[in-house]
Protein backbone atom coordinates (compact mmCIF):
# COMPACT_ATOMS: atom_id res chain seq x y z
CA UNK A 1 0.00 0.00 0.00
CA UNK A 2 1.14 3.45 -0.62
CA UNK A 3 2.37 4.77 2.42
CA UNK A 4 0.59 8.61 1.77
CA UNK A 5 -2.66 6.54 1.59
CA UNK A 6 -1.79 4.39 4.13
CA UNK A 7 -1.40 7.61 6.60
CA UNK A 8 -5.24 9.13 5.26
CA UNK A 9 -7.05 5.85 6.45
CA UNK A 10 -5.09 6.05 9.53
CA UNK A 11 -5.92 9.59 10.01
CA UNK A 12 -9.38 8.91 8.77
CA UNK A 13 -10.09 6.20 11.25
CA UNK A 14 -8.34 7.58 14.35
CA UNK A 15 -10.29 11.10 14.02
CA UNK A 16 -13.22 8.82 14.16
CA UNK A 17 -12.14 6.71 17.28
CA UNK A 18 -12.10 3.67 14.93
CA UNK A 19 -9.43 1.08 14.60
CA UNK A 20 -9.42 0.16 10.59
CA UNK A 21 -9.72 -3.50 10.52
CA UNK A 22 -11.99 -5.92 12.91
CA UNK A 23 -11.56 -9.54 11.84
CA UNK A 24 -14.31 -11.78 13.52
CA UNK A 25 -14.06 -15.36 13.82
CA UNK A 26 -16.79 -17.22 15.15
CA UNK A 27 -16.12 -20.60 16.41
CA UNK A 28 -18.09 -23.75 16.61
CA UNK A 29 -18.39 -25.63 19.83
CA UNK A 30 -15.23 -28.15 19.87
CA UNK A 31 -13.84 -26.72 16.97
CA UNK A 32 -9.67 -26.72 17.15
CA UNK A 33 -9.05 -25.48 13.35
CA UNK A 34 -9.14 -21.99 14.46
CA UNK A 35 -5.43 -22.13 16.07
CA UNK A 36 -3.79 -22.10 12.67
CA UNK A 37 -6.52 -19.00 12.13
CA UNK A 38 -5.33 -16.92 14.73
CA UNK A 39 -1.79 -17.91 14.60
CA UNK A 40 -1.43 -16.37 11.29
CA UNK A 41 -3.35 -13.57 11.61
CA UNK A 42 -1.52 -12.77 14.74
CA UNK A 43 1.34 -12.72 12.80
CA UNK A 44 0.94 -10.19 10.01
CA UNK A 45 -2.00 -7.98 11.17
CA UNK A 46 -0.89 -4.28 12.48
CA UNK A 47 -1.80 -2.85 15.40
CA UNK A 48 -4.52 -0.60 13.96
CA UNK A 49 -6.50 -3.68 13.59
CA UNK A 50 -8.21 -6.16 16.12
CA UNK A 51 -8.90 -10.07 16.10
CA UNK A 52 -11.99 -10.99 17.48
CA UNK A 53 -12.79 -14.69 18.37
CA UNK A 54 -16.79 -15.50 19.28
CA UNK A 55 -17.39 -18.98 21.32
CA UNK A 56 -20.70 -20.68 20.97
CA UNK A 57 -20.56 -21.92 24.47
CA UNK A 58 -21.90 -19.51 26.91
CA UNK A 59 -21.54 -22.00 29.85
CA UNK A 60 -17.86 -23.01 29.25
CA UNK A 61 -14.62 -20.81 30.30
CA UNK A 62 -12.74 -18.87 27.23
CA UNK A 63 -9.66 -20.66 26.37
CA UNK A 64 -6.38 -19.32 27.04
CA UNK A 65 -5.40 -16.29 24.94
CA UNK A 66 -2.94 -17.61 21.78
CA UNK A 67 -1.66 -14.66 20.38
CA UNK A 68 1.57 -13.36 22.63
CA UNK A 69 0.88 -9.47 23.76
CA UNK A 70 0.81 -6.67 21.88
CA UNK A 71 -0.73 -6.07 18.25
CA UNK A 72 -2.70 -7.19 17.04
CA UNK A 73 -5.61 -6.26 19.46
CA UNK A 74 -6.85 -9.54 20.81
CA UNK A 75 -10.32 -10.34 22.39
CA UNK A 76 -12.38 -13.37 23.01
CA UNK A 77 -16.15 -13.39 23.26
CA UNK A 78 -18.85 -15.60 24.54
CA UNK A 79 -22.34 -15.95 22.24
CA UNK A 80 -25.33 -18.08 22.38
CA UNK A 81 -25.02 -20.84 19.39
CA UNK A 82 -25.45 -20.58 16.19
CA UNK A 83 -23.03 -18.09 13.17
CA UNK A 84 -25.21 -15.53 12.90
CA UNK A 85 -25.36 -14.57 16.34
CA UNK A 86 -21.76 -15.26 16.90
CA UNK A 87 -20.72 -12.99 14.00
CA UNK A 88 -23.43 -10.47 15.36
CA UNK A 89 -22.22 -10.23 18.70
CA UNK A 90 -18.70 -9.96 17.61
CA UNK A 91 -19.58 -6.94 14.87
CA UNK A 92 -21.56 -5.48 17.85
CA UNK A 93 -18.12 -4.93 19.83
CA UNK A 94 -16.09 -4.40 17.01
CA UNK A 95 -13.97 -1.21 16.81
CA UNK A 96 -13.22 -0.93 13.15
CA UNK A 97 -14.34 1.30 10.64
CA UNK A 98 -13.83 -2.43 8.50
CA UNK A 99 -15.86 -6.07 9.39
CA UNK A 100 -14.03 -8.97 7.92
CA UNK A 101 -16.01 -12.31 8.81
CA UNK A 102 -13.79 -15.02 8.56
CA UNK A 103 -14.49 -18.93 9.25
CA UNK A 104 -12.37 -20.86 11.41
CA UNK A 105 -10.92 -23.06 8.88
CA UNK A 106 -9.80 -20.21 6.41
CA UNK A 107 -6.14 -20.04 5.88
CA UNK A 108 -4.35 -17.27 4.45
CA UNK A 109 -2.64 -17.21 0.97
CA UNK A 110 0.39 -15.29 0.32
CA UNK A 111 -1.44 -12.15 -1.63
CA UNK A 112 -4.72 -12.15 0.98
CA UNK A 113 -3.51 -9.38 3.08
CA UNK A 114 -1.78 -7.16 0.60
CA UNK A 115 -5.06 -7.45 -1.63
CA UNK A 116 -6.99 -6.75 1.26
CA UNK A 117 -5.03 -3.27 1.87
CA UNK A 118 -5.48 -2.51 -1.07
CA UNK A 119 -8.90 -2.80 -1.62
CA UNK A 120 -9.49 -1.08 1.93
CA UNK A 121 -7.25 1.71 0.31
CA UNK A 122 -9.64 1.99 -2.76
CA UNK A 123 -12.93 1.34 -1.58
CA UNK A 124 -15.92 3.19 0.00
CA UNK A 125 -18.98 1.62 1.07
CA UNK A 126 -18.62 -2.13 -0.75
CA UNK A 127 -19.33 -6.01 -0.04
CA UNK A 128 -15.76 -7.68 -0.50
CA UNK A 129 -15.47 -11.22 -1.26
CA UNK A 130 -12.34 -13.48 -1.17
CA UNK A 131 -11.55 -16.23 -4.59
CA UNK A 132 -12.45 -19.60 -2.88
CA UNK A 133 -9.12 -22.23 -2.85
CA UNK A 134 -9.64 -25.75 -1.25
CA UNK A 135 -6.52 -27.21 0.61
CA UNK A 136 -5.75 -30.46 0.08
CA UNK A 137 -7.67 -32.42 2.84
CA UNK A 138 -10.93 -33.46 0.74
CA UNK A 139 -11.24 -35.14 -2.45
CA UNK A 140 -9.35 -33.60 -5.76
CA UNK A 141 -13.15 -32.79 -7.39
CA UNK A 142 -13.33 -29.62 -4.48
CA UNK A 143 -11.80 -27.76 -6.97
CA UNK A 144 -14.15 -28.03 -9.34
CA UNK A 145 -16.41 -26.76 -6.32
CA UNK A 146 -13.65 -23.82 -5.51
CA UNK A 147 -13.94 -22.87 -9.49
CA UNK A 148 -17.72 -22.90 -9.46
CA UNK A 149 -17.92 -20.66 -6.26
CA UNK A 150 -15.48 -18.18 -7.84
CA UNK A 151 -17.63 -17.90 -10.95
CA UNK A 152 -21.35 -17.61 -9.25
CA UNK A 153 -19.31 -15.00 -7.26
CA UNK A 154 -18.18 -12.32 -10.07
CA UNK A 155 -20.90 -13.30 -12.74
CA UNK A 156 -24.16 -13.27 -10.26
CA UNK A 157 -22.63 -11.31 -7.56
CA UNK A 158 -22.85 -14.49 -4.73
CA UNK A 159 -19.91 -15.00 -2.61
CA UNK A 160 -20.24 -17.21 0.68
CA UNK A 161 -19.23 -17.01 3.81
CA UNK A 162 -15.73 -18.90 3.24
CA UNK A 163 -14.73 -16.00 0.82
CA UNK A 164 -14.34 -14.01 3.77
CA UNK A 165 -17.15 -10.87 3.98
CA UNK A 166 -15.54 -7.29 3.98
CA UNK A 167 -17.51 -4.45 4.37
CA UNK A 168 -17.40 -1.16 6.48
CA UNK A 169 -19.15 -1.46 9.54
CA UNK A 170 -21.63 1.47 9.25
CA UNK A 171 -22.89 -0.72 6.11
CA UNK A 172 -23.50 -3.94 8.21
CA UNK A 173 -25.46 -2.05 10.45
CA UNK A 174 -27.57 -0.54 8.10
CA UNK A 175 -28.33 -3.68 6.79
CA UNK A 176 -29.25 -4.97 9.94
CA UNK A 177 -26.47 -7.20 10.62
CA UNK A 178 -26.59 -11.53 9.79
CA UNK A 179 -30.38 -13.49 10.02
CA UNK A 180 -29.87 -15.12 12.97
CA UNK A 181 -33.68 -16.59 12.36
CA UNK A 182 -32.67 -19.09 9.48
CA UNK A 183 -31.14 -22.54 9.42
CA UNK A 184 -28.72 -21.81 7.45
CA UNK A 185 -26.93 -19.33 4.91
CA UNK A 186 -27.16 -16.08 6.83
CA UNK A 187 -24.50 -15.12 4.96
CA UNK A 188 -25.93 -15.51 1.60
CA UNK A 189 -28.82 -13.71 2.73
CA UNK A 190 -26.39 -11.01 4.09
CA UNK A 191 -25.50 -10.77 -0.11
CA UNK A 192 -28.96 -10.64 -1.13
CA UNK A 193 -29.90 -7.58 1.73
CA UNK A 194 -26.79 -5.64 0.23
CA UNK A 195 -27.38 -5.95 -3.04
CA UNK A 196 -31.13 -4.94 -2.47
CA UNK A 197 -29.29 -1.94 -0.67
CA UNK A 198 -27.42 -1.01 -3.59
CA UNK A 199 -23.93 -1.96 -2.15
CA UNK A 200 -21.38 -3.67 -4.83
CA UNK A 201 -20.22 -6.48 -4.63
CA UNK A 202 -16.80 -6.86 -4.98
CA UNK A 203 -13.49 -8.95 -5.69
CA UNK A 204 -10.93 -8.37 -3.61
CA UNK A 205 -8.28 -9.94 -6.14
CA UNK A 206 -6.92 -12.41 -3.65
CA UNK A 207 -7.98 -15.99 -2.88
CA UNK A 208 -8.61 -17.03 1.08
CA UNK A 209 -7.68 -20.83 1.60
CA UNK A 210 -10.42 -23.44 3.56
CA UNK A 211 -10.94 -26.71 4.55
CA UNK A 212 -12.40 -29.40 1.67
CA UNK A 213 -13.04 -32.23 5.15
CA UNK A 214 -16.69 -31.31 4.26
CA UNK A 215 -16.27 -32.77 0.87
CA UNK A 216 -14.03 -36.01 1.98
CA UNK A 217 -16.58 -36.88 5.14
CA UNK A 218 -19.62 -36.75 3.80
CA UNK A 219 -18.95 -37.45 -0.13
CA UNK A 220 -18.35 -35.45 -3.15
CA UNK A 221 -21.60 -35.55 -4.76
CA UNK A 222 -23.62 -35.53 -1.85
CA UNK A 223 -22.21 -32.79 -0.38
CA UNK A 224 -22.34 -30.81 -3.86
CA UNK A 225 -25.74 -31.53 -4.40
CA UNK A 226 -26.91 -30.27 -1.60
CA UNK A 227 -25.47 -27.42 -1.31
CA UNK A 228 -26.72 -26.69 -5.06
CA UNK A 229 -30.17 -27.63 -3.64
CA UNK A 230 -29.78 -25.29 -0.43
CA UNK A 231 -28.25 -22.54 -2.64
CA UNK A 232 -31.52 -22.72 -4.81
CA UNK A 233 -34.50 -22.46 -2.47
CA UNK A 234 -32.76 -19.78 -0.74
CA UNK A 235 -31.70 -17.28 -4.01
CA UNK A 236 -34.96 -18.39 -6.09
CA UNK A 237 -37.43 -16.14 -3.93
CA UNK A 238 -34.36 -13.95 -2.93
CA UNK A 239 -34.21 -13.45 -6.56
CA UNK A 240 -37.77 -12.70 -6.78
CA UNK A 241 -37.82 -10.35 -4.55
CA UNK A 242 -34.76 -8.35 -6.29
CA UNK A 243 -36.70 -8.23 -9.24
CA UNK A 244 -39.61 -7.00 -8.14
CA UNK A 245 -38.10 -4.16 -6.12
CA UNK A 246 -36.03 -3.23 -9.02
CA UNK A 247 -39.36 -2.66 -11.31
Amino acid sequence: MDATAASDIDRNTAAAGLLRLSVIVPLAPGETAWRGLVDELAAVLPDDAELILVHADASSPLPAPVPPPGPPLFRQLNSAPGRARQQNAGAHTARGRWLWFVHADSRLQPGTLPSLWRFLQRRDDALGFFELAFDRDGPRLAALNACGANLRSHWLKMPFGDQGLLLPAHCFTALGGFDEHVRYGEDHLLVWTARRAGLPIVGVGAALQTSARKYALHGWWRTTSRHLWLTLIQAWPQWRRLRRERR
